[in-house]
């Protein structure tokens, strides 16, 4: 008896410090952030214009503008996933431009060289602060697209929830960071350990524009079951396509941004 209480004890001690190394580290689990700067011209963008976008807690944001064809043509707001920079964004870019719209690339705070550090709260004020450098670009909201990749859906349903804009357009989306990372840790009591919630169930619901869902079949990162459960709460027109051989980074050579366009072209007045 005293053998199996000294094993239950050794294994409690172990779980609590897997717990609290957890707890420690979340935040470089979640921000998976390179922090050189990006070139534009070594990414095969180099007419990019470089801005400096300020955030209202101060920070100065690197920024990548390109505008659309047209002048009145429609302006993506690109919000990235969670790894690596706005420089691997590239292919993206080129693909968004090629049917003619524009784009403003953000960097979030702690990514590409920019000062802070990531957080829900700070991510959130960066995106924030990416809309108003459109506003002061001249860019009215109903030429504003706001699509956001993997993490950054929860950007794009926080900013498409406050504000008017044409579109929201959401590139292999979850329901919540605890949902997500529920399924990575499922032995780990996840809701109250968690900083950042980034709970786009919660918030969907508020947003007006059109919204479209686009996910890889073969998404093992995000299961396609969390796009449809947010289709299911939100209240604005919306739309699932569906990759059935892409998983969770490969939307784009499978043609999401062209689907993006058609989906835009129905449901967006010009």
């Amino acid at each position: 008896m005293r053998i199996v209480l000294w094993s239950l004890g050794i294994a409690a001690l172990l779980y609590i410090v897997v717990l609290t190394g957890l707890f420690v580290l979340q935040r470089r689990l979640l921000f998976i952030s390179d922090t050189s700067i990006p070139n534009p011209t070594r990414a095969g963008l180099p007419d990019a214009d470089i801005l400096h976008i300020s955030t209202d807690d101060g920070l100065s944001l690197t920024a990548w503008h390109f505008p659309p064809n047209e002048p009145n043509g429609f302006t993506v707001l690109l919000m990235h996933g969670n790894a690596g920079n706005i420089a691997h964004r590239a292919d993206r870019v080129r693909r968004m431009r090629a049917v003619g719209w524009g784009v403003l690339l953000l960097e979030y705070r702690g990514y590409g060289g920019n000062p802070g550090s990531p957080s829900e709260d700070g991510l959130i004020r960066d995106a924030r602060a990416g809309l108003a450098a459109l506003h002061r670009l001249g860019v009215s909201p109903q030429r504003i697209l706001l699509w956001g990749e993997s993490l950054g859906t929860g950007l794009a349903v926080w900013l498409g929830s406050e504000n008017p804009v044409a579109a929201v357009l959401l590139e292999a989306p979850y329901t919540s960071i605890a949902d997500a990372a529920k399924r990575q840790y499922p032995f780990v009591p996840v809701r109250p350990l968690l900083k950042d919630h980034f709970d786009s169930l919660s918030r969907i619901g508020r947003v007006r524009a059109p919204i479209l869902v686009m996910q890889g079949a073969r998404d093992r990162l995000v299961p396609p079951a969390m796009g449809r459960a947010l289709i299911a709460a939100a209240m604005a027109m919306t739309e699932l396509w569906v990759a059935p051989d892409a998983g969770h980074e490969d939307l784009g050579p499978f043609g999401a941004v062209e689907a993006a366009a058609r989906f835009v072209a129905r449901y967006v007045p010009r």
